[in-house]
Parts: structure tokens; C-alpha cells; sequence
């Protein structure tokens, strides 16, 4: 990548920034300071006392309980860190507080440096409504809506009418895909409205809403601009990024491969021009939907750095947080349109703990393994470490995968082996989604739109992410079976694996495994079958022989002169940060492989190249199951919350009829509103929890009966 022609690191901009954020962006602007010699300052909420950002800070300030009201929107709060640790600036990163005018204000009356646009920039595009309008002030086309100020449902069903169905409903002040629904049919606006105004008032603190003529599968681009106080201002080119699921990018790669050298040119001296308009300063992105005949529509402005940020930064050489902190610190930004020249290109991935199989659900919990990929042009922004928590109060991305190459074909293989070696246990991640994104011939030919997710089956992944059940069963087996004795090597100081401990056959004889050298593992698979997996060793040759459900197995290339016989194996444990283990089985051949397991509770997870098996094991009976004989089945179902959140509405009480696919309960977590709805048609029995009511993940919600009783 070329050099980045920045602005001189001295003097540095500030001596110390606080930074109001969490997660990756926490971490990325942590770095940035660090590495000019700032000092740089934490916020954190309970929930994130242990954290990667804060034990990376210089130092670290607590500003309220696990809600984002309590504590990462909390101007009060951040305000009065920002005054006890002695800063001169605060980074908002993006999310929360960035976009909020009243914080920039707040930092303003308290002599502190707002590392953004000045407020009356955020105000006229923070809005929607105010950012289309400045749009078309200076000659860019938007999309046809309704931004007018009556809100009564019976004026909005009008207006959505009188432009025509699909609408995109949008919450005024929303951003990053929240607070957004397409409404298909007139019979859907109203309830699809409430949920908008519910959504948008949790989120941003405002329940207002427009609506736009929704676009029928347009490309998603945007350009990224940057300018002074002292009224200079480029972009740096554009990123696609219409790969998303639920209004939110999942795939963000630069540059977009239908534009033309001309078309880029307009779209972003008018990305420019939209920006110039409000008096704009510092990092920001004008984003705009791309039809098939290449007209285009300006779509919002977000003044803020965005979360995919990094692919710019991959494809120009150009480090944006440095040049936001020097704008913030009133410095002339020295590069000029022309010396902005684009080579190679970039993509970029977010992973996040959720279930593309289950509708996207979040997964909150314990991270028991994380170990990114490392590589030459392979680059890892992640928020998270092994032994952290998921938590359901923030979004549930985990980390940023960003790869680089010299052409786009090239930087899709990257990305495709990046994701086989990225490997996490403990909470669902959508890597087997990635994974097969970029396997798909039309993304692979940059054949790519908003709808992709809807019109390409990729949510459970293809073949090529699909786990060999065979090998995750026998590597739990081998692990169990030597994690005993590296647990015990690592508390006498040793690092990697161990072979001592009680149940190795090397360090007491075969007579350790039984009868014959012998263990036998009982696992139950994905597919709910118990399999059997038998341990053999072989003494003096520190290897195993291994049956899965009394077939031999065998691994890699190996080859036997008796075709019976199962391959000699041999296994290497390396003690993780975390309660997780890597495992290299070898085989006799010289193959080897390496995949990572951790135990949860009675299951046993096991990550190999990019895919999770999780087996079962054997529980004990409990003293209620084995006096009852199991669970009684009564014909009730049982309707339960996915995850843990907070009882938004309910809408049926014991006794109502409700239809196949009503909606029953509306369950908040992650920052998303979830629907509970009746998979058939049934009577309510119970409803065991009310609006405000927060639940466990798995509590019991609703009970239904036949209609037949």
C-alpha cells in the first residue's frame, strides 16, 4: 500500500483523548493514540469492567450499570470522567453518542475537544429529513418520500398510498440499519409503524419516523469525505457495502466494481458538495443507493467515522483517526484530491454472535475460545477475548475481519482462508454465513445488492464449512483424555502440551486406560444419535487407534497394508488464554491438523476450519427426573424467550385464539426488538411475564393448547 502522506505526528495534537465508546472502535482508537503518544482514557459499564479496552487504556474510568442509558449515553457521566481524568478531547467513535449534538454541546461547555463535526453539522444531517433536504439543496437526487411534520397514522397510511407500496419506514434520528422496516402492504403500515417509533425512542431518544418509495434491490454505496475547520475538503473513494442483513452491513468491500472512473467522480464530488453544504469538518460518509442503470440517490450522511472505516484505510494508505485527531486539533488537512490514489482492494467482514440458521438471533454468553487469524494482509479489529462475556445489552458484533490484496479475486481468497482460521467457541457466529458468501458465483462476480441475503440460501452455510463429525469425536475423545495432564503441566509453569497425567497410557501403561489399553466416550451429535468413540493406545509407540461406533478411523493420507486397520494418531495439547485448548492431531504420515475444543456445561465444542460441531455428553439423572420418569407430555407448547432481553409488549392474555404467526410477545435485546410468534394456531394457556418484565434466555413466555383442548 502506498505510504500515507499524514500530518506530522509533532508536536502530537493532544496529550490525552478520551475515548466514549466500547469494543473494537474502543480498541482501534485506543491504538491510534497510543501509537502518537497520547494518552488514552476508558469509560466502561459494569458489565465491561474486564473488558480489552479497558485493560488496554492508559487508564480507565467506570461510568454506570450494563444499560447503554445508564452508561455509554450518559453525557453527565462521560463528561465528568472526561473532568476527573484531566482530557482534552473525547473520540465518540461510532454508535452511541457520535452523532448526538447535545454531547458535542456538552463537550463544548466543559472546554473539551469534540473529536467530530461541530454540532450544527450533526443537527442538519443527523436528521434524515434535514440531510435529504441539504442534499437536494446543491443539485443530488433523493429517493421520493414523506418527511412532512403530521405523524398521525391515518396522514402517514396517506402519504404511504399516495407513493406507493414497498415503503422503507426510517426512524429520523436512526443509524447503523436501526430503527428501519419495509412495509409491503397497507395492512402491515400500522403495526410496522409502532414498532419503528418503539425502536427508534430506545435507540436515539426520539420516536420520530419518515418514509422513503423503497428501492427494489439497489447496490449500497458510499463515500468516505474528510475535511478541516479551514474549509478543505476530499473524499478518499467509496465503499460497497449491499451485503446486509436486517438494514445492517454484513460485507463492506472498496472499490465498488460498478463504478466507472466518471461515475466516481460525481458521485463523490457531490458526496462533497452535500457535506460543504452544512459547514462539515473532520471524518464523515455520504451514503447513496445505486440502481442497475447507474443513476443514484442520496440516501444519509453519517457524521461520524463509520465501522468500516478500515478498508479505506487499507486501499488509500491514509490512517483516518490520526487525521481526525489532528482536524480536531484545528491542523490544515495537507492532502489533496489528487494525491488520493486508490490501489488494490480491500474487503471487509463483521462477525458477530448470532445464528443466520435462526432468523440472525443474537448469541450471548461466555467466549470460552478466540483466536484470529494472523497473516500478511489480514487484519483483525475485534472487542473481545477469550473468557470475556457477550452481553445482551450492546450490539452483538464480536470483531472486524479486514483483508487486502492486489485485485479483488485475490483478496476474496484471502478472506476465504482467513475465515477457516478464525476460530470461536462459546457463542454462535455467523463465520459459516461468510464462509459461504464467498463461495457464491454471483459475489464472487460482484453480482451484488441490498436483497443478496434474501435471493441467495447462505444462512446455514455450504459444504464446504460443514464439520467431519467423525474427527470432532475423536479429537473430544483425545482431548479428554490428555487435558487432564496438560491442565496439571500448566499449573507447574509449563507452556504446550504434557504427556503425564493420569489417564495417559505413556506415563502409566496401557493398564490407564482400562482392560486392553482401552476408553470408551459416549457423545450425542447434532443430529440427536449417541456415538461411541473407543480409544486404543499402543504402548511404546505413543499413539492411539481410534473406532467411531466400531468403524476404524482414519485421517489425513495415512494408508495401511490391512485396510481394517485405523490410523496410529497422536495428539498435542496448547494451553489457550481462556478456558479453551487447540489440539494438533498427528498422524503417521506426517499429516496434521489443528483444531480448538472447550467444555460448556455437558457439552463438548469443537471448531475445525471454520465450523462448530457440539457433542453432548451423558447427564447424570437428577433426583426429579429419576422419580418422575421424564417430563409428562401434556400437549402444551411451550413458546420461550431465544435469549435474554426485556418483555417489550404482549399481546395476548390467557384464553385469546391466536393465528399462525401471530406475533405474541416482543422481546428487546442486543438493541433489536424480536418477535415470539404462535407457530400454529392455538388457545393461550398461560402468559407468564408482562411488558418491562426482564427474562433469561430459555424462560418459559407463553403456554398454548390445542384448540381442540
Amino acid at each position: 500500500m502506498a505510504a500515507s502522506p499524514i500530518v506530522s505526528r509533532e508536536p502530537k495534537p493532544f496529550a490525552s483523548v478520551l475515548i466514549a465508546n466500547r469494543g473494537e472502535i474502543a480498541v482501534r482508537l485506543i491504538f491510534a493514540c497510543q501509537e502518537l503518544g497520547i494518552r488514552a482514557i476508558a469509560v466502561y459499564s459494569d458489565a465491561d469492567r474486564d473488558a480489552p479496552h479497558v485493560r488496554l487504556a492508559d487508564a480507565a474510568y467506570r461510568i454506570g450499570p450494563p444499560p447503554a442509558r445508564e452508561s455509554y449515553l450518559n453525557i453527565p457521566a462521560i463528561i465528568a470522567a472526561a473532568q476527573a481524568s484531566g482530557t482534552e478531547a473525547i473520540h465518540p467513535g461510532y454508535g452511541f453518542l457520535s452523532e448526538n449534538a447535545e454531547f458535542a454541546d456538552a463537550c463544548a461547555e466543559a472546554s473539551i475537544v469534540f473529536i467530530g463535526p461541530p454540532p450544527s453539522a450533526i443537527r442538519a444531517m443527523g436528521s434524515k429529513t434535514a440531510a435529504k433536504r441539504a442534499a437536494e439543496s446543491v443539485g443530488t437526487p433523493t429517493v421520493p418520500g414523506y418527511m412532512g411534520t403530521a405523524r398521525d397514522l391515518r396522514t402517514l397510511q396517506r402519504e404511504a398510498a399516495r407513493i406507493g407500496y414497498p415503503v422503507l419506514l426510517k426512524a429520523t434520528a436512526g443509524g447503523g440499519g436501526m430503527g428501519q422496516r419495509a412495509v409491503e402492504r397497507p395492512e402491515d403500515f400500522a403495526e410496522a409503524l409502532a414498532s419503528v417509533q418503539r425502536e427508534a425512542l430506545a435507540s436515539f431518544g426520539d420516536s420520530a419516523v419518515f418514509f422513503e418509495k423503497l428501492i427494489v434491490a439497489p447496490r449500497h454505496v458510499e463515500f468516505q469525505i474528510l475535511g478541516d475547520m479551514h474549509g478543505h475538503m476530499i473524499h478518499l473513494g467509496e465503499r460497497e457495502c449491499s451485503i446486509q442483513r436486517r438494514r445492517q452491513k454484513v460485507i463492506e468491500e472498496s472499490p465498488c466494481v460498478a463504478l466507472t472512473p466518471e461515475l466516481r467522480a460525481e458521485m463523490g464530488a457531490a458526496a462533497v458538495r452535500a457535506a460543504q453544504a452544512v459547514g462539515y469538518y473532520n471524518a464523515g460518509t455520504c451514503e447513496f443507493l445505486l440502481a442497475e442503470d447507474g443513476s443514484y440517490y442520496f440516501l444519509e450522511m453519517n457524521t461520524r467515522l463509520q465501522v468500516e472505516h478500515p478498508i479505506t484505510e487499507q486501499v488509500t494508505g491514509v490512517d483516518l483517526v490520526h487525521l481526525q485527531l489532528a482536524i480536531a486539533a484545528g491542523r490544515p488537512l495537507e492532502l489533496t484530491q489528487e494525491q488520493i490514489s486508490p490501489r488494490g482492494h480491500a474487503i471487509e467482514a463483521r462477525l458477530y454472535a448470532e445464528d443466520p440458521a435462526q432468523g440472525y438471533l443474537p448469541s450471548s454468553g461466555r467466549i470460552l475460545v478466540f483466536a484470529p487469524p494472523l497473516a500478511p494482509g489480514v487484519r483483525v479489529d475485534a472487542g473481545v477475548s477469550a473468557g470475556g462475556e457477550v452481553s445482551m445489552n450492546y450490539d452483538p458484533m464480536l470483531a472486524k475481519l479486514i483483508v487486502s490484496a492486489e485485485d479483488r479475486s485475490a483478496a476474496i481468497d484471502r478472506l476465504r482462508w482467513a475465515l477457516d482460521h478464525f476460530a470461536v467457541l462459546g457463542v454462535t457466529t455467523n463465520i459459516p454465513l461468510l464462509r459461504a458468501i464467498t463461495d457464491e458465483p454471483d459475489f464472487q462476480a460482484g453480482q451484488t445488492n441490498t436483497a443478496f441475503l434474501e435471493t441467495h440460501d447462505l444462512a446455514r452455510g455450504k459444504a464446504s464449512t460443514q464439520m467431519d463429525t467423525e474427527t470432532a469425536l475423536v479429537a473430544a475423545a483425545l482431548w479428554e483424555t490428555l487435558a487432564q495432564s496438560t491442565t496439571s503441566a500448566a499449573t507447574n509453569g509449563s507452556t504446550g502440551a504434557s504427556r503425564r497425567g493420569p489417564f495417559n497410557p505413556w506415563a502409566r501403561g496401557a493398564a490407564a486406560m482400562g482392560a486392553g489399553g482401552e476408553r470408551r466416550f459416549i457423545y450425542t451429535d447434532a443430529t440427536g444419535h449417541r456415538r461411541v468413540v473407543t480409544l486404543r493406545a499402543q504402548p511404546g509407540t505413543g499413539a492411539y487407534h481410534a473406532w467411531v461406533d466400531d468403524a476404524p478411523y482414519r485421517f489425513g493420507e495415512a494408508t495401511s497394508s490391512d485396510e481394517g486397520e485405523p490410523t496410529a494418531l497422536s495428539a498435542l495439547i496448547e494451553r489457550l488464554p481462556g478456558p479453551g485448548d487447540a489440539l494438533t492431531l498427528c498422524a503417521e504420515d506426517g499429516s496434521r491438523e489443528t483444531l480448538y475444543l472447550a467444555r460448556r456445561d455437558y457439552e463438548i465444542l469443537v471448531w475445525r476450519r471454520g465450523a462448530v460441531t457440539m457433542l453432548a455428553k451423558p447427564r447424570p439423572l437428577d433426583v426429579e427426573t429419576a422419580t418422575q420418569g421424564g417430563e409428562a407430555q401434556t400437549g402444551a407448547q411451550t413458546l420461550r424467550a431465544p435469549m435474554a432481553g426485556t418483555i417489550i409488549k404482549v399481546n395476548a392474555q390467557a384464553g385469546d385464539v391466536v393465528a399462525e404467526r401471530q406475533t405474541v410477545v416482543v422481546l428487546g435485546a442486543m438493541k433489536m426488538e424480536h418477535a415470539i410468534v404462535a407457530p400454529h394456531a392455538a388457545r393461550v394457556r398461560r402468559v407468564a411475564h408482562a411488558a418491562g418484565d426482564v427474562v433469561p434466555g430459555g424462560e418459559a413466555l407463553v403456554e398454548l393448547e390445542p384448540l381442540d383442548g
